[in-house]
């Protein structure tokens, strides 16, 4: 079994006892939800200041992957762990056999942390270990600052921890210890990140999306609200809901001024994000907004727009500008889901007001017909975060072949990674954020299958590019030991 030790985030340390144990324990819960749908054999320990987890070592991967994605995790620690270690003798001799190969040529140095009761000190434990290391490997020699080689080692009684990689986790609180918030979610850079930010902090995010564009935009705001769930916050179940958003656009047409469109329909979105959002019982909502971004989005005009809502309205991204924004986004990988997201709302505004009247505001509200937003709410769709791929399929399924043998096919490989599966047909790796482009491109006769890991990015790429762009000579490869 390989191990991990868990560091926890330092503002979880420095708070009172019980708030202590109870965001440790829901570390502890999260992770044993995440961790043991990949295998149930993987175990989860937890201490007044750490979690361990022990993983079979096939599992390795994709358990460093979770726990590098999980809230609340500081510091990460890769160990061998040796039970029984209640001498020097001992220690060096382990300690020998584990790292002398690879100090050939290079210089180290040993450090020691040491807890319990022990007849000797973690200044000897080093000094023995690392002489012991010199006159039995081909090192070059110890050095005590910036060695090529660090041996580090934790003794916690008689029980030895040699790590053998250490990484820095994604810090902040466990999910489920924040309360719960709406995003409202349109899939570009902004919102999305913004819902990482407040995932990260310990709030449990559901999502809303206003459908301006039609079933093709609707695809890909669930494809990367599915994205973001999966690797941040899989540990706790949360809703996608999708509020049709045709009905109220045309009647902020009949009855809006035009320099006040953008103003009304961010209004009008917080109203309803805020009836859903009670019905939910959440308290807050989410926007991804940043002062002087866009019209909509002067202080004055912030203050017009939450003029409609009781609720708390976070704005993470504030005083964050585009640059930073896109950076962040592209560290947790949504940059090409945003990049190729149409952006909407900014569409219906001509000569937009940027410094709206309070008075002005209160008139041009009085024309809309409130019963269009209630009937918007109303027919507003409510998924489970983790059945979007089953909903777009009702929709209009999209074949999965499994057996090569059944047809001549054409294997289009769209995961972001260099591999490329490899298959008895033709095979070529588009990554997913460059098919829309690369497909046009492509052989119109010829039968086209989508693969990724699990199926999901597959099947909703080939139901947007069958909805969007007309295609029909597409379908999902998942090969029967996937199933």
């Amino acid at each position: 079994m390989q191990k991990f030790i868990l560091k926890l985030f330092p503002e979880i340390m420095i708070k009172g006892p019980s708030a202590k144990r109870q965001m440790t324990g829901q570390l502890y819960n999260n992770l044993l939800a995440i961790l043991q749908r990949i295998d149930e054999s993987i175990k989860v320990a937890k201490y007044s200041d750490k979690l361990e987890v022990y993983t079979p070592k096939e599992f390795l991967p994709e358990v460093r992957e979770k726990l590098l994605n999980t809230p609340g995790i500081e510091q990460i620690l890769e160990v061998l762990q040796f039970d029984d270690m209640n001498t020097i003798e001992k220690i060096k001799v382990k300690v020998r056999e584990l790292v002398a190969d690879s100090l050939e040529d290079k210089t180290f140095v040993v450090r020691v942390k040491r807890s319990g009761k022990h007849p000797f000190s973690s200044i000897e434990i080093e000094k023995t270990v690392g002489g012991h290391l010199l006159a039995n490997s081909k090192a070059k020699g110890v050095k005590l600052k910036n060695p090529d080689v660090l041996v580090q080692m934790e003794l916690i009684e008689n029980q030895l921890n040699v790590i053998t990689a250490k990484y820095k986790g994604l810090s902040g609180f466990p999910i489920g210890t924040q309360g719960d918030i709406l995003s409202l979610m349109s899939g570009g850079f902004d919102s999305t990140v913004a819902s990482y930010l407040t995932m990260k902090r310990g709030i449990k995010t559901h999502f809303i999306f206003f459908n301006l564009g039609g079933m093709a935009h609707e695809i890909g705001v669930k494809q990367v609200a599915l994205y973001l769930w999966s690797k941040f916050g899989s540990s706790h179940k949360v809703k996608f809901i999708s509020v049709p958003f045709d009905s109220v656009i045309e009647e902020i047409f009949r009855a809006t001024p035009p320099t006040y469109m953008g103003v009304m329909l961010k209004r009008l979105m917080l109203r309803a994000a805020e009836k859903v959002a009670d019905e939910m019982e959440i308290d807050a909502l989410l926007t991804g907004e940043s002062v002087a971004q866009v019209s909509s989005q002067t202080l004055r005009n912030l203050a017009l727009i939450d003029q409609v809502s009781n609720k708390l309205i976070l704005r993470p991204l504030s005083t964050m500008n585009k640059p930073e924004i896109i950076s962040i986004a592209n560290d947790i990988g949504t940059r090409h889901f945003a990049e190729s997201m149409p952006e909407y709302c900014g569409v219906i505004s001509q000569n937009p007001i940027t410094h709206g009247s309070f008075k002005r505001m209160e008139k041009v509200a009085k024309h809309f017909d409130y019963e269009v937003l209630d009937k918007a709410v109303e027919d507003a769709q409510h998924l489970s975060i983790n059945e979007i791929v089953d909903d777009i399929t009702a929709l209009a399924p999209i074949e999965v072949v499994n057996d090569l043998a059944d047809g001549d096919f054409t294997v289009i490989d769209i995961r972001p990674e260099e591999e490329c599966i490899k298959t008895e047909c033709e095979t070529l790796k588009i990554p997913f954020h460059k098919l829309k482009k690369e497909f046009e491109k492509l052989p119109k006769d010829r039968e086209y299958l989508l693969y990724c890991d699990k199926g999901i990015m597959s099947q909703l790429h080939a139901q947007y590019l069958r909805d969007a762009k007309g295609y029909e000579n597409i379908r999902v490869y998942r090969p029967k030991e996937e199933q």
